[in-house]
Formats: C-alpha cells, sequence, structure tokens
C-alpha cells in the first residue's frame, strides 16, 4: 500500500513540525497539543479507524489537511457566508500548497504530490472515492471532537443548520459511522432534531 514507507514517515513528521507552530494550544487528556497537531492525529487516526485500507495518498491528504490554518485568519475576510467562503477556499489553497512543498523536498512524484493536492482541495466531491472519504472524516473529527463545544457557543436553530449541511456532504456509509460516535446525550438530542429522528 505505501510504497516507500521511509518517505511517508518523513512527509508525516514534517507536516506535525509545521504544525507544531501553531500558537493556538488545546488541552486534551491533560495534555497540552499545538491545535493544529492534535486535528491531524485525530484526522489520521480516524481515517484508519473508517477506512483501514487507505491509500499513502489519502494518508497523506488526512494529515495535512489542516496544515498551518491559523496564518489565515477568518477576521482578514467579510462577516457572513460570503466572506467564510473566501477564507475557506484560500485555506484549501493554502495547505495544497504548503503540502507540495513538503512531498516536493522530500522528494515525492509530480503525479502523488498532484494526487494530495485533489484531495485536499476537496475536487469532485461525490465522485471521487477518496475525496469523499476524506470529506466523511473531516466530518466524523467535527462530530467527534469538536461538535460539543461548538454547539455550547451558537443558537440551537444555528447548529441544526450546520448538522444538516453536514450531513449532506457525507456519504452513507460516513453517515452511519457517525450515528456509531459515542456523542453526548445533548449532541445526541440536537442530532435527532436535525434529522428528524
Amino acid at each position: 500500500m505505501i510504497i516507500d514507507i521511509a518517505k511517508f514517515r518523513q512527509a508525516i513528521a514534517q507536516f506535525d513540525a509545521l504544525n507544531g507552530k501553531d500558537p493556538n494550544i488545546e488541552v486534551f487528556e491533560g495534555k497540552e497539543y499545538a491545535k493544529e497537531v492534535l486535528y491531524a492525529q485525530r484526522m489520521s487516526d480516524s481515517l484508519l479507524a473508517f477506512e483501514p485500507n487507505a491509500s499513502e495518498v489519502l494518508q497523506l491528504a488526512a494529515r495535512c489537511q489542516h496544515l498551518c490554518r491559523w496564518e489565515i485568519a477568518r477576521s482578514e475576510y467579510p462577516t457572513g457566508r460570503v466572506g467564510y467562503n473566501q477564507w475557506r477556499n484560500s485555506l484549501k489553497k493554502l495547505h495544497a500548497q504548503k503540502a507540495k512543498d513538503v512531498l516536493k523536498g522530500i522528494g515525492y512524484a509530480d503525479d502523488k504530490i498532484e494526487r494530495v493536492q485533489f484531495l485536499v482541495l476537496k475536487k469532485q466531491l461525490k465522485k471521487d472515492v477518496e475525496t469523499q472519504t476524506l470529506e466523511d472524516v473531516i466530518c466524523l473529527v467535527f462530530l467527534a471532537f469538536y461538535f460539543a463545544k461548538f454547539a455550547t457557543k451558537h443558537t440551537e436553530e444555528k447548529v441544526i443548520d450546520i448538522l444538516r449541511k453536514t450531513w449532506r456532504k457525507m456519504s452513507e456509509q460516513g453517515q452511519a459511522a457517525a450515528l456509531e460516535l459515542p456523542l453526548s446525550e445533548e449532541a445526541k438530542v440536537l442530532v435527532g432534531k436535525a434529522l428528524g429522528v
């Protein structure tokens, strides 16, 4: 599956080193992490739990999905949906370029680099199997680790709207996996309202 394990490990280490510069700290189980290092580890772990046979490029894309995310602040873009989408698109391009720089420096072939970028840019969602798998894992990580805190900061109406949008992005397999997550009772109630169950 992974052609060159040494290159792969080097890429993961370099992604983590870059994310280790994140000034935002998150505490998990009593330990401090650079926020994007913890997110990247959760992405990798969740990907392999969801798709144990994930390809090398998909594993790389999952690990660098938020690479250096803090470098572009949400506040640099207008408030509202249009500004939010502009910010997200700028982030995807940043992650893809940073990933290319790392992989090129390690000596990955251009076709693999382009494929990682394709996935990070979320191209052909719902059509490309690996892009969809990556999106499923992103949604699963959000629901498992970030949703509860998100829900406390927003109105129930907004939370339910986000849940519905998240659900629509996922494949049937992703949705099934989401329903198996050990969510809090409060989160389960919100999911139930969002899905009408």
